[in-house]
C-alpha cells in the first residue's frame, strides 16, 4: 500500500478537484474514525449499500488509531473501489478529521457521519435528496439529522440534553440535537466556516452565521456494539461551556451584507 501525503492547506475557492481524468462523484461521505476496528468494515459496507443508487466516494479519516482500524480499511480498498483512506500523523480530534475529509473530497456535496456505527447510513439518501431539492425560494446549505430515539445510556443522554438545552437557548440555532453526526451539506459552504476544535457540534449555528439556511430531519440512532466512547460526560460538558461562549462571540462579531450584486458592462 502506497501512502500519499494529502495537503491540509486551504483549497481554491472552487474546491479541490481530483485528477482531471477522474470525474468527480455526486457525493462524498466523510467518516472520522479512531480505534473503530470492531466495526469499520461493517460501516463502509453499509454506506456502500445505502448509496448504491448515488455516485459517491467514501472517505474514512483514521485519526491515528492505535488498533487495526487503518490496516483493515486499507485491505478493504480492493473490495470497495469508492473507498479512500486518509490517516492523521497524530491524533487531532473529530473536528479536524472531518475537515481533513472535506478538504480531500471531490464532490460538491458532503455527507458526514460518526465512525462508531451509531448513525445509520440508510438515512443518508433521505438527507441528500432533501438538500438537493432545497425549499421553494430558499437556498438550503445543510440538512442535519436529529436523533428520534437515543440509544445511549442514561448518563450520556442526560449530559447531552443539558448541553443541547444550553446551546439552543444561548445560540438560538434552531437545532434540537447538534450531537447527531449525520449531516449533509455543500462543501463550499462548510469551507467558509471558521475552524476550531469541536466545531462539528455547532455547524447549524455557524452555517446560519454565514447566512446559510439549515433544515432538520429526524433520523434513527443505534446502540454502540463495539469500542468505547472517546468522551466523558463531564469532559464533554465542560468543553461545551467554553465552546458555546466562543461561538457566541463569533456570532456577535459577524456582519451580513444581506446580498451581493456585481455590476457588469
Amino acid at each position: 500500500m502506497v501512502e500519499t501525503p494529502i495537503s491540509t492547506q486551504e483549497p481554491s475557492f472552487f474546491g479541490w478537484p481530483g485528477p482531471a481524468s477522474e470525474p468527480a462523484p455526486a457525493l462524498s461521505v466523510v467518516a472520522p474514525m479512531y480505534n473503530e476496528a470492531g466495526g469499520a468494515l461493517r460501516l463502509v459496507n453499509e454506506i456502500a449499500q445505502a448509496l448504491a443508487g448515488i455516485d459517491h466516494e467514501i472517505i474514512v479519516v483514521d485519526d491515528h488509531s492505535d488498533d487495526e482500524t487503518a490496516s483493515l480499511l486499507e485491505n478493504a480498498m480492493d473490495a470497495f473501489n469508492q473507498l479512500r483512506v486518509l490517516r492523521h500523523g497524530e491524533n487531532a480530534g473529530q473536528s479536524r478529521a472531518i475537515r481533513t475529509g472535506v478538504l480531500a473530497a471531490r464532490a460538491p456535496i458532503i455527507a458526514m457521519l460518526d465512525g462508531d456505527g451509531q448513525n445509520d447510513p440508510a438515512d443518508l439518501p433521505m438527507l441528500y435528496e432533501k438538500l438537493i431539492a432545497g425549499r421553494e425560494g430558499v437556498s438550503v446549505a445543510m440538512v442535519a439529522g436529529e436523533r428520534v430515539t437515543r440509544r445511549d445510556n442514561v448518563a450520556k443522554r442526560w449530559a447531552s440534553s443539558l448541553a443541547n438545552g444550553l446551546r439552543r437557548r444561548l445560540l438560538k440555532d434552531g437545532a434540537m440535537d447538534t450531537g447527531c453526526g449525520l449531516k449533509v451539506f455543500y462543501r463550499e459552504a462548510f469551507l467558509r466556516l471558521p475552524y476550531f476544535d469541536h466545531m462539528h457540534r455547532y455547524l447549524p449555528a455557524l452555517m446560519r452565521r454565514e447566512g446559510f439556511q439549515v433544515e432538520f430531519m429526524p433520523v434513527s440512532h443505534r446502540p454502540r456494539v463495539h469500542g468505547a466512547s472517546k468522551y466523558t460526560n463531564l469532559g464533554r460538558f465542560l468543553v461545551a461551556l467554553r465552546d458555546i461562549l466562543g461561538v457566541m462571540w463569533l456570532i456577535s462579531r459577524s456582519k451580513s451584507p444581506k446580498s451581493v450584486t456585481e455590476t457588469r458592462d
